[in-house]
């Protein structure tokens, strides 16, 4: 496969926007719901899951290689300062450079200021959580929720209806790998 070309974003604040982007498209292509909460004082970044089992994801991103050439330095802190415990549940560290995607518990890096991700040789810490989507799935009840019935229909208006045919839909396409079979669709 083709690795794409990424421009990297000088700006760090831009850079981290972005990456939060990326992060969206990413766990929605992995059958994850993501939202982003509105602003950005929150300690995390996105939640994953559903009503009763939300999840909260850091987003970080790197770009710095370290000076031996065998990783990508990632800082896990804010304003120079370790996260305090319960900040966050997961932290999504994406190295741009590779287009690799670590989903770490936050308890792995509780305290720490930087991680080394991408590790050639030596030891690779945090290796076992490379790509690692099914944590995100597992800890939002993801796997439950494909099982569980739907919940009873309330009446809806026409504008929240339209809206809700349209989720069904993109629901349906997701479901069968994103192929398109041309039938209509109205599972509300």
């Amino acid at each position: 496969m083709k690795r794409r070309r990424t421009r990297i974003i000088k700006d760090k604040k831009e850079r981290g926007e972005w990456a939060e982007s990326v992060f969206i498209a990413r766990a929605s292509e992995h059958g994850l719901p993501v939202s982003k909460p509105w602003g950005d004082s929150n300690s995390f970044d996105c939640v994953v899951g559903r009503p009763g089992k939300f999840v909260a994801v850091q987003v970080k991103c790197t770009v710095a290689k370290l000076e031996n050439g065998k990783a990508y330095i990632c800082s896990v802190c804010s304003s120079h300062k370790a996260y305090k415990a319960g900040a966050f549940d997961f932290l999504a560290a994406y190295v741009v450079l590779e287009d690799v995607w670590y989903i770490i518990p936050a308890k792995e890096i509780r305290g720490l200021k930087s991680i080394s991700l991408c590790t050639e040789g030596g030891e690779a810490k945090y290796e076992e959580y490379r790509e690692a989507w099914p944590l995100l799935r597992e800890a939002s009840g993801g796997e439950e929720a494909a099982t569980e019935e739907p919940p009873a229909a309330t009446p809806l208006g026409p504008g929240l209806a339209r809206m809700q045919a349209a989720m069904n839909y993109f629901k349906y396409y997701l479901e069968r790998g994103g192929v398109h079979t041309g039938k209509p669709v109205d599972k509300g």
